[in-house]
């Protein structure tokens, strides 16, 4: 666990020293800085809140930046160039096992399942989790969400398959394309564009087989939360709506908002990844963790060799806020 620690540290020291021009802007009173793992169709509620307004309703406006791995996330919360990050809650659970004062805090979950698809070289209609046996695949790094869970789905299924940990989170699809592996995970909508260009094809969804776990959730270190109240619950209140918004409307319209966010991405590309989401139940309606699903993401954890030790519900996981959010919104 303590290479885990380590790692973001090193991360933390690395951004400190990269230059305010390529950091980002500092950010005013009005504006919420998020660092986002990766940028995913998968995140889609969190981009349609400022599509359709939603922050701008809650006095504010957002700046994303795109972390490329958890640990990097995590180092732009602990560093402050991010007042929110938006990644796996193991990352700020590995920061809370280490002791870190003032350590982020989870205070809101957006998805529930593994986002990612499995690509194959080839077309496999017939495809079955067994036929990964003796197989290569780039799952993710050590230690991340998409990783264990995809290790927990193979143990699960008995699949002797081999996990390929070497590239970074952000290098997977051009490793794949490259000639690594035999197999690879990727998120939507780079796996339906990859799968366009006739380079792959998407045999099966991970987050359909792993079944529900916290898999992206929104962090802030605790003295952040502590001064800008008024930014947590709008923040939340404005992707809940959003969250709403995405599951009482069509693919086809959800779509129409994101294209900005997507450039060079084609309508119905973003559409047809939109209704994979949909079709596989991957957002909360609700924000606030349940305490039955922080307690299998740490059986996951630990079923990797990843967890120290077991930590406290209420020790990471903030849900008043998320929750009076969701009580208003679908009232």
């Amino acid at each position: 666990m303590k290479k885990k620690i380590t790692a973001i540290f090193v991360a933390v020291c690395a951004a400190l020293a990269i230059p305010l021009s390529l950091a980002g802007c500092t950010g005013g009173s009005d504006v919420v800085r998020i660092n986002e793992v990766t940028h995913s169709v998968f995140y889609a509620p969190m981009y349609l809140a400022e599509a359709l307004g939603y922050y701008e309703d809650e006095g504010f406006d957002v700046e994303f930046t795109n972390g490329g791995g958890a640990d990097n996330t995590m180092a732009a919360v602990l560093s402050g160039s991010a007042d929110v990050g938006f990644c796996g809650p193991e990352a700020a659970l590995y920061i809370a096992i280490g002791g870190s004062s003032d350590s982020p805090k989870v205070f809101g979950q957006l998805t529930k399942r593994d986002g990612s698809f499995l690509v194959s070289r080839t077309a496999e209609p017939d495809f079955e989790w067994s036929d990964l046996d003796g197989k290569e695949i780039l799952a993710g790094r050590k230690g991340g969400v998409p990783a264990m869970t995809f290790e927990y789905v193979i143990e699960e299924l008995g699949v002797d398959a081999a996990l390929n940990y070497d590239v970074d989170f952000n290098y997977m699809t051009a490793a794949f394309e490259s000639g690594i592996a035999d197999y690879c995970t990727m998120f939507e909508p780079t796996a339906s564009d990859y799968e366009a260009e006739g380079k792959g094809y998407i045999v099966a969804s991970v987050g359909a087989q792993s079944g529900e776990i916290p898999y992206t959730c929104f962090a802030a270190k605790q003295s952040y939360i502590d001064k800008n109240p008024e930014k947590i619950e709008g923040l939340l209140r404005a992707v809940t709506r959003a969250t709403k918004f995405v599951i009482e409307n069509d693919a086809a319209t959800v779509a129409e908002y994101l294209i900005p966010y997507f450039d060079g991405t084609p309508a119905d590309s973003i559409a047809n990844s939109v209704q994979a989401y949909k079709d596989i139940d991957a957002w909360v309606t609700n924000m606030a963790m349940e305490e039955e699903a922080f307690t299998r993401l740490q059986d996951v954890i630990e079923n990797s060799g990843e967890l120290e030790r077991r930590v406290g519900f209420d020790e990471l996981i903030l849900t008043e806020t998320a929750q009076k959010v969701y009580e208003e919104v679908y009232k």
